[in-house]
């Protein structure tokens, strides 16, 4: 049965391009764990590979080989077992040696998954992929698909190598998360009609994670599918957090700490402040863990308004790793239906519909009419003085077009009613941004809201745009 791929336009384009191309073409594909960079070759080339394998997770070298083996002789079609190779240069010897023997003159495709599983201590196994691509498929006509789910072993080890795969990698592929517009395509292929609310709403607890959507069932509100998924005894992830990072990375009790640190603080941490409070040393190592998570899609930097790049925050992006660290690390007996009613559930949700507009400012620009101008997002902080009392903006627009927008976003069940103490706080906020940022540009208030604002005194004549969740699909 054919697979049907959900999104991933342009990820499509990319392949037709590659598989019509004449010539030898390798393709490093890098993109979080379970966001389905798997599906998405197989789905795509479905019976066409002339070769896959895959490495296994926390297997010996002995074990690969074996695995490896297995893989040849399966899809050689050989009645007799292949041997196993003694080593990788036996076992690419053994590759080459198949793939010189198919007839065929269509374009020969193989993809290797988990590549860094596979470079196991002493393996020497990317000194083999190295011959094997130098000394056999670079003159031919052939596709060679890598992938891997740690993304700074992918770049530092394959797409920028210094030794003999250095500009060997042609093309590149980074697969992101669904947006809520793929999100709710893939729901409803499987006929689970859900409304756009409640698909945020599961959204800002697994993120747009395929293999986590995969677990939604029909007839369940978006309550009853988080508390089974996420809470109930044998629920997908129950236990997902730490098989995740132990997954991506040899030692991650680190890149853990790091990611407790920034589950505590909405406004997002400096880099000097994520080392107080994990206790961790600085260095090159500590920016290689802020490197390695940024790369994954679990972190993401910016830099605060006006200012200079070594004073970027750090804020924690990924939406399953938020809401595991607030509602169910060390948690017990917990009813997210019940808990959903409580007052942390608001502002936890708050933060979460914040990092869902972030990564959705093309929607935001398009609905703003604003797609074709360049522009900065940023945030601003102000601690405050004897003067003015300290403020915060966690996301505003800075645009081309002499305008800044200060984005308001607040995700309610019904339709956001500004109050006369909230709009005298955002009076303020302007003035002291105004001030203290010395920008001369016309700032915009701007509310991006689940279903709207409730026009009353407080908001007319003064919010000068407002979006919906309805603009973020």
């Amino acid at each position: 049965m054919d697979r049907i791929i959900i999104g991933r336009k342009e990820e499509q384009a990319l392949l037709v391009e590659l598989e019509a191309a004449a010539g030898a073409d390798m393709l490093a594909i890098t993109g979080r764990r379970r966001v389905g960079k798997t599906y998405l070759v197989k789905a795509f080339f479905a019976e066409r590979l002339h070769f896959e394998f895959s490495g296994i997770l926390n297997a010996g070298n002995e074990e690969q080989l074996e695995s490896f083996a297995m893989a040849l002789a399966k899809q050689s079609g050989s009645k007799k077992p292949t041997a196993i190779p003694a080593t990788w240069l036996e076992a690419f010897n053994q590759l080459a040696t198949f793939l010189g023997s198919i007839k065929k003159k269509r374009k020969l495709l193989v993809f290797i998954d988990e590549l860094p599983w596979l470079d196991t201590h002493k393996s020497k196994f990317l000194t083999a992929l190295e011959w094997f691509w130098n000394s056999w498929a670079a003159d031919k006509n052939i596709l060679v698909i890598i992938c891997g789910s740690a993304a700074s072993w992918m770049n530092s080890k394959i797409i920028n190598h210094r030794g003999g795969l250095h500009n060997r990698v042609t093309k590149r592929m980074h697969l992101r998360p669904f947006t809520l517009a793929e999100t709710e395509t893939y729901l409803r292929n499987k006929n689970i009609l859900l409304s756009r609310y409640d698909i945020v709403r599961l959204y800002m607890a697994m993120g747009g994670i395929p293999h986590y959507l995969k677990e939604i069932k029909k007839g369940q509100s978006a309550p009853q599918n988080i508390n089974r998924i996420c809470f109930e005894r044998n629920g997908l992830l129950v236990n997902e957090f730490d098989n995740l990072y132990n997954a991506l990375f040899t030692d991650a009790r680190q890149h853990i700490s790091i990611i407790q640190a920034l589950a505590g603080k909405q406004k997002g941490l400096s880099r000097n402040e994520i080392l107080a409070a994990t206790k961790l040393k600085d260095g090159g190592s500590f920016s290689k863990l802020l490197q390695e998570l940024e790369q994954s899609d679990f972190i993401s930097s910016s830099y605060p308004f006006g200012k200079i790049k070594k004073e970027a925050l750090y804020r924690l992006v990924d939406e399953f790793s938020l809401f595991y660290l607030k509602f169910v690390y060390k948690k017990k007996n917990v009813n997210w239906q019940q808990l959903s009613a409580a007052p942390v559930y608001k502002s936890w949700s708050g933060y979460a519909f914040e990092n869902i507009c972030l990564k959705h400012i093309d929607k935001i620009k398009a609905a703003l009419g604003i797609a074709s101008v360049y522009t900065e997002e940023s945030s601003f902080f102000y601690k405050g003085s004897n003067n003015d009392p300290g403020m915060q903006i966690d996301m505003l627009i800075d645009r081309n077009d002499n305008v800044i927008n200060i984005c308001e976003a607040k995700f309610y069940d019904s339709a956001f009613s500004l109050d006369k103490k909230y709009a005298t706080d955002l009076r303020e906020t302007l003035r002291i941004f105004r001030e203290r940022s010395k920008t001369k540009k016309t700032l915009f208030l701007t509310f991006i809201t689940s279903f709207g604002l409730a026009p009353n005194m407080h908001s007319i004549g003064f919010v000068q745009q407002e979006l919906t969740m309805e603009d973020l699909f």
